[in-house]
């Protein structure tokens, strides 16, 4: 491992050409207060629009910056994780490119660094910007999350944060493939601490988070830090069949006492659609645990490089560093 530089700054990338060039100017302000050496590493999550044009015109302008291209999409926490394995720096940075993280806060995050913690997370204590329904399932999701497991994984952190080298090295030697990274930090341990924030609105574009993907990451982060779910089915099923025999034993002794040949087709109906709709969640529930199973056997690669720039000191094939 390399060490000339002692700052990296992971960046991942997915749709951004509105913000890009804001974000890269912002942080490169940072980082050149810090008086260190450093680099900014954007990793390119198969955008569709001109992020990768303009991540190769920045490298051309500024020899700091450096750029992974995936082959395409393979989700932000497979993005981290590119970034952290390419990345070169004693402490390692990461942040979102939409703004809505303040890159400012790094150098509270480097003081913090510099003081003996191996992990500085940035804690929200507002969140700008984001609906009342964003607000409301994040805040529940982390309680959830954390009553769940046995990790103690922070409320209210995402995944901007610095590492040191070693907790890199550490999480580098993880290799499950649903990846739920803020919740693999806390796993590894080494010391931890956060610093506090306001989360801003976007500077521009759209969220590259809709609900249907804050639902896959949630599910991520539920089965990967937790079978309780699991145990939880077990004590439904249970708790359902001691109810259905004791309406059992209701219904006989109804019948026998008060003589009652009355047939109950809609209690019935009804006891029957219950059962059936909690076995039907209960198997959806195993399936996603087996899923995840499914995909760990198969030990396909986490992501596929398509082009880089400065990342290796090679160029792919059929590309220049500086080639728009």
């Amino acid at each position: 491992m390399s060490n000339d530089v002692r700052f990296s700054v992971v960046i991942p990338v997915f749709n951004e050409e509105a913000v890009l060039e804001e974000s890269y100017r912002r942080l490169k302000e940072v980082m050149e207060s810090t008086g260190d050496t450093y680099e900014l590493l954007f990793v390119d999550d198969g955008s569709k629009d001109r992020s990768a044009t303009l991540l190769r015109e920045l490298r051309g302008q500024d020899p700091q910056v450096k750029w992974l291209r995936f082959s395409r999409n393979f989700g932000h926490q497979v993005a981290i994780t590119a970034g952290m394995e390419h990345a070169k720096g004693e402490a390692v940075v990461v942040i979102d490119a939409d703004l809505q993280d303040p890159p400012e806060l790094i150098l509270e995050m480097i003081q913090k660094w510099e003081e003996g913690f191996d992990v500085v997370y940035a804690k929200r204590k507002e969140r700008k910007g984001e609906s009342w329904f964003k607000r409301v399932t994040a805040a529940g999701y982390y309680r959830l999350l954390r009553g769940l497991t046995e990790v103690d994984i922070p409320l209210d952190t995402g995944d901007f944060r610095l590492l040191d080298r070693k907790v890199c090295h550490a999480m580098n030697a993880l290799k499950e493939k649903h990846r739920f990274v803020r919740g693999m930090v806390s796993w590894v341990g080494f010391r931890q601490t956060a610093v506090e924030y306001v989360r801003d609105e976007r500077w521009a574009g759209e969220t590259k988070y809709p609900l249907k993907k804050m639902l896959g990451l949630s599910m991520d982060g539920i089965t990967s830090f937790s079978y309780k779910p699991l145990r939880l089915a077990s004590y439904v099923g249970f708790l359902l069949s001691m109810g259905s025999f004791l309406y059992m034993m209701f219904i006989v002794l109804k019948a026998l006492l008060m003589e009652t040949g009355v047939p109950g087709w809609a209690s019935l109906a009804t006891m029957s659609l219950f059962f059936h709709g909690v076995t039907l969640i209960i198997l959806g529930l195993m399936g996603e645990y087996i899923g995840r199973i499914y995909d760990e056997s198969k030990n396909r690669p986490l992501y596929l490089i398509d082009r880089e720039g400065g990342v290796t000191g090679n160029v792919s094939p059929g590309e220049s560093d500086v080639e728009a």
